[in-house]
């Protein structure tokens, strides 16, 4: 007699060996933070940059930021709140994605990295075709620096930074992350409440607006080359039209027989 046993069929894409693909991850971090830098020292064209993106947002009847920002400035703890969520979220929140889909679904580890890759790739061709000051630093506007007046500060001087690029607004990553992950989440969990996982690119472009840091056109930007992405980037064992139609497939079970 023999005995019939199921056995899942191996993952096709596998789990990638963890500290490699840890230090992939860091040194893909550090190479983004490496090129920001490299394209400092364009102030003039990222303030005139910046003039003609908010020229352009008029024209377009774009919610007015100044009005959005005015609108809370009297609410100290809501600026502090939001200021908080734009210092300490982005890079946390987009961590613990990574380290959850390569523990929980292998199969599309590979793919959210790539796209997050991909995506990060498209916004530095930006930032370097495109220097652009954030509307924070538009005085003459009426915009105000919220990290700077009620905390937590994220960014210094930016004639004594040496951290950060500031004049890199365009598109806008703390939105374009969120969006990517939001997608990612809503494709491989189960159920309706899946999609409350928009809350947090919902929640991410009026934080961005209302603190300061970035227009309106720079997280429709970041949508944008997240949608070239999503269609350059094909989805691991799933036609794009199912992509959102059904929950994501469990592991072919297969039967291996073994000897009496």
């Amino acid at each position: 007699m023999s005995l019939v046993r199921r056995t899942p069929v191996a993952d096709p894409a596998g789990r990638p060996r963890a500290l490699p693909e840890l230090a992939l991850v860091v040194g893909l971090f550090l190479a983004y933070k490496l090129a920001r830098l490299l394209i400092q020292g364009r102030d003039d064209a990222a303030f005139g940059n910046a003039w003609r993106i908010w020229d352009l947002e008029r024209f377009l009847h774009l919610p007015g930021e100044v009005a959005v920002q005015h609108a809370v400035v009297g609410q100290p703890a809501l600026l502090e709140a939001a200021n908080t969520y734009y210092a300490y979220v982005h890079f946390p929140v987009t961590a613990a994605f990574l380290f959850w889909m390569f523990l929980r679904r292998p199969a599309y580890y590979r793919w959210a990295r790539r796209g997050l890759a991909g995506l990060t790739a498209a916004a530095m061709v930006v930032h370097v075709l495109l220097p652009l000051a954030p509307p924070r630093m538009l005085t003459a506007t009426g915009m105000l620096d919220t990290g700077r007046l009620f905390g937590p500060m994220v960014y210094g001087d930016p004639a004594t930074d040496t951290l950060t690029n500031q004049y890199a607004a365009m598109p806008s990553l703390h939105v374009g992350w969120a969006l990517l992950v939001a997608v990612t989440l809503i494709a491989v969990t189960r159920g309706p409440w899946r999609w409350a996982w928009l809350a947090h690119p919902a929640l991410t472009l009026p934080v961005v607006v209302v603190t300061g840091n970035h227009y309106w056109l720079d997280g429709i930007v970041a949508a944008a080359l997240l949608a070239v992405v999503l269609l350059v980037c094909p989805w691991p064992g799933r036609q794009p039209h199912a992509f959102f139609g059904r929950a994501v497939p469990q592991p072919a079970v297969a039967a291996v027989e073994q000897p009496a």
